[in-house]
Order: structure tokens, then C-alpha cells, then sequence
């Protein structure tokens, strides 16, 4: 008695959580984009918005923080667009620059700490939903 391998067949469940974490991924980089462009044209047009903190070891002019975030967060933008289409370059990206702002916002703690936690919350969110998908429920 032989037996014949079938090939195997993604089910319609395992393909949808993928499209869905992957959407999911997609909004949550770009809302922490949009944040994160926000909080860089705060920075840059008023420096009274943060809290400065001058015993801090990575101090930087808070303009300097506004101009990081600004550029940092058009990228992230940019990137969950391509996140929409499930393109490959941009869940690598995404998760690229999702962990590159997970350290800016570390680092910017000590000048607005809520809301630099709550990006590194989201961004987490979004390096998670990213990683859990695999590669092959994407391709079908």
C-alpha cells in the first residue's frame, strides 16, 4: 500500500489572521508615524512643550529631538503604506524602523515620558504582529 503526499493547502483561517496581524501591523505603524511627526513638529516649533532635563546622558537640543521624530515618522508613515500591500521590503522595513524608534523613544523618556512609553507600546505592538505572520500564509 503506497501512499501519496497531497500538497498542502493553506486554510482560509491561517490566511486571514495572516492579512489581518499584517493590517493590523499597517495601522499601528502609522498611527506611531503620525505621532511621532507630531511630536517632531512640537519639538521643532516649540521647545517649551518637553520637560527638560539636564542630568540626562543622551541630552540633545530639543529641536534636534523635533527634526529626529519628524524624519523618523514620515518613514514610518511611508513604510506602513507599503505595509497595505504586504509587500516583503516593507514588513522588513517596518520592522526596521519600528525598532529604530523603539530606542529614539527610550531615549527620549526623560522629556515627555507617557507618551514616549506609549510609542514604544505601540511600536512593540506592531514588531509583534509583524513577526508572528509567517512568510508562506502571505505569498497565497
Amino acid at each position: 500500500m503506497a501512499t501519496t503526499t497531497s500538497p498542502h493547502h493553506r486554510s482560509a483561517g491561517a490566511m486571514a489572521a495572516a492579512s489581518g496581524l499584517t493590517i493590523f501591523a499597517a495601522v499601528m505603524l502609522f498611527i506611531s508615524g503620525v505621532l511621532d511627526l507630531f511630536r517632531g513638529i512640537m519639538g521643532i516649533a516649540e521647545n517649551e512643550v518637553f520637560l527638560n532635563t539636564p542630568n540626562y546622558v543622551f541630552k540633545f537640543d530639543l529641536t534636534s529631538w523635533g527634526w529626529i521624530h519628524l524624519a523618523f515618522g514620515a518613514v514610518a508613515v511611508v513604510v506602513s503604506l507599503g505595509l497595505f500591500t504586504a509587500a516583503t521590503w516593507a514588513r522588513v522595513l517596518a520592522i526596521g524602523i519600528a525598532a529604530l524608534l523603539i530606542v529614539i523613544n527610550f531615549l527620549t523618556i526623560p522629556y515627555y515620558p507617557v507618551w514616549s512609553i506609549t510609542l514604544i507600546a505601540l511600536y512593540g505592538a506592531t514588531i509583534w504582529a509583524l513577526c508572528v505572520v509567517r512568510r508562506d500564509t502571505l505569498n497565497e
